[in-house]
């Protein structure tokens, strides 16, 4: 229960007075449906429906002073209060419960709001470590889960504190009777353990299983072209319907649960009412009015301890999701990156360049260096081209030399300083990044350039597709600018994603301009019409290229070459080409 009450500490942070307000409403509402059921016996012995003894604790005195009064008492009079009083309830519970609502949904958005924001504020080495589905899971699925928990939290809160205010009538009335009532019902919520015990473990395997169905149909509707291509639907229908099998099978294993549970509640309940009417005339000589009561007051209360026990199932159930969002939210905190969330108004300008000193970096997990030793300057407003075997640690280079990821040992200095917390977020501002995978959202290809720069014109849209040879192909489509390219812009070919990304990051007119892969998916004509507008750009923004196509770096001012984490080679392009038995002579052979 400790995740519960870790998240009811939240609540009251975050709810503040409200909740203690609510907590009164609830036990207005209580005292008010306790005295409508408690005044019904005075009101009708006022007409002769009932002989009320002066010994029932404060009904004796009540009858005196209504009889005392000038009012003439009626059945239509009384049944006349007693609905003014059961109105007032329902209006007073009608707000608590719009009120609990607006607690809780506001609750939940906070939370929904606060654990995005965490993850948007995690360093990217720890998104290295996690699937993007189970980030999915949590934000719908147990985020909904612990949604319905705050829910049950609130509802057991509201009945717990009826209870209390009704069991205090009780006791007014007959405390040897309500002790009977209250020790069966406590006997009861022992026994029960073993249900909220068996719903916590089906609460597991629902976290378990919701996390398997996402992560499967993710990856699934990722790789839906190979599914086709290799005729695969028929297994992977066969994996799904396995799960659903499993998630159902969960399911009903929760609904027999609870239905166990209320049938074990209603026998005891038959039981101790026949035990407690025997008890009250044979042992405690109760009076009829004064059983009639209790029999009322109980007759309601025992439903609370039903629906608390019933409640305490579905929350123990809710609680894995709870733990769920404790752990993701405290390796977000322990991978925080605080400054990113912070905006700069002016990107940084590279006027030296870019140095990387002595850098050594190992992913977590790994037994080996991924880069060894990299000690590399990267001129200001020339082009540096980086290439390698697949594996050689490349990408992780720029990682390192965009901030992304931080060096175990070694220093990356922009314009010979080492850059603090609030720097990289004006530095990255002056970033403009290509992926050899170009993402595009599932909008318009305005609103996916106008990411990097709102305020960004027509005639200024139109100049960076012009740059980046996709000016004739963002023309050709129905409407233009304003054309839905689908889910990561699956309606465009892979050459035209590569050259709208492209279009964007030259949109932002970074000071540092990284190619990873970029051009690999464009054709011989579209390639070179790219080594020509980056030939222009020379002298105006700092560029980096990762090449694997070794004819896109024809024009590099200079050419790193790296092996096996390691700078092997360094200098021009024809100086490396006509290196006897260099590495990159190598590489340039194996593409002819």
């Amino acid at each position: 229960m400790s995740a519960i009450l870790i998240y009811l500490k939240k609540l009251h942070a975050f709810a503040g007075w409200k909740l203690y307000f609510n907590i009164i409403g609830m036990m207005l509402i209580g005292f008010v449906e306790t005295m409508s059921i408690f005044l019904i016996i005075p009101l009708l012995s006022l007409i002769g429906v009932f002989k009320l003894e002066a010994s029932i604790p404060l009904l004796g005195p009540i009858v005196n002073a209504l009889q005392g009064t000038s009012i003439e008492f009626n059945l239509p009079l009384i049944l006349i209060l007693y609905l003014g009083l059961m109105l007032g309830q329902a209006w007073l519970s009608r707000n608590q419960t719009v009120m609990n609502i607006q607690i809780q949904q506001g609750f939940i958005r906070h939370l929904r709001i606060e654990t995005y924001r965490s993850l948007l504020q995690a360093q990217w080495s720890f998104f290295l470590r996690k699937r993007k589905s189970d980030f999915q899971h949590i934000l719908t699925s147990e985020l909904a889960r612990v949604s319905q928990g705050t829910h049950l939290s609130l509802n057991i809160l509201a009945s717990i504190v009826f209870t209390a205010v009704q069991v205090g009538f009780a006791f007014w009335l007959s405390a040897p009777l309500t002790l009977l009532v209250l020790a069966g019902g406590l006997t009861l919520v022992l026994l029960s353990r073993r249900f909220l015990r068996n719903a916590r473990s089906i609460g597991e395997n629902t976290s378990e299983l919701t996390q398997s169905y996402f992560a499967g149909i993710t990856d699934q509707m990722n790789g839906i072209k190979d599914i086709k291509s290799n005729s695969l639907e028929a297994s992977y229908n066969e994996w799904f319907r396995s799960l659903c099998m499993q998630i159902s099978d969960n399911i009903v294993r929760f609904v027999k649960l609870q239905a166990a549970s209320k049938f074990y509640y209603k026998a005891a309940s038959a039981i101790m009412i026949t035990v407690f009417i025997y008890l009250s005339f044979e042992v405690f000589t109760v009076q009829a009015e004064q059983l009639m009561l209790i029999v009322v007051i109980f007759a309601r209360l025992w439903p609370r301890f039903t629906s608390i026990q019933s409640s305490s199932e579905q929350l123990a159930q809710s609680i894995p999701a709870f733990h769920t969002l404790i752990d993701l939210n405290q390796e977000c905190s322990l991978a925080e990156e605080a400054a990113v969330m912070r905006r700069t108004a002016k990107p940084m300008e590279i006027e030296r360049g870019i140095e990387c000193k002595h850098l050594y970096y190992r992913y977590p997990g790994e037994s080996n260096d991924t880069l060894k030793d990299i000690t590399i300057s990267v001129p200001a407003n020339q082009m540096t081209a980086i290439v390698g075997k697949s594996g050689a640690g490349k990408s992780t280079l720029v990682d390192l030399i965009m901030g992304l990821i931080q060096p175990n040992e070694g220093q990356v200095l922009v314009d010979g300083k080492q850059l603090s917390e609030d720097d990289i977020v004006a530095y990255r501002s002056s970033i403009g990044y290509v992926s050899q995978d170009p993402f595009l959202f599932h909008t318009s290809i305005r609103e996916n350039l106008q990411l990097v720069k709102p305020e960004a014109t027509d005639q200024e849209m139109w100049s960076a597709l012009r740059f980046s040879s996709a000016e004739e192909v963002v023309k050709a489509l129905p409407k233009g600018l304003d054309t839905i390219i689908g889910d990561r812009g699956i309606r465009l070919s892979g050459g035209e994603r590569q050259r709208i990304v492209l279009a964007r990051a030259i949109l932002r007119t970074p000071a540092l301009l990284i190619l990873d892969e970029a051009t690999s998916a464009l054709d011989t004509e579209n390639e070179n019409k790219i080594q020509q507008a980056l030939e222009q750009l020379k002298g105006t923004m700092t560029i980096i290229v990762i090449a694997h196509r070794l004819s896109t770096i024809r024009n590099a001012d200079q050419v790193l070459v790296l092996e096996n984490g390691e700078v092997v080679e360094y200098g021009g392009f024809q100086q490396l080409a006509h290196k006897e038995k260099g590495t990159f002579q190598r590489l340039l052979q194996q593409q002819v």
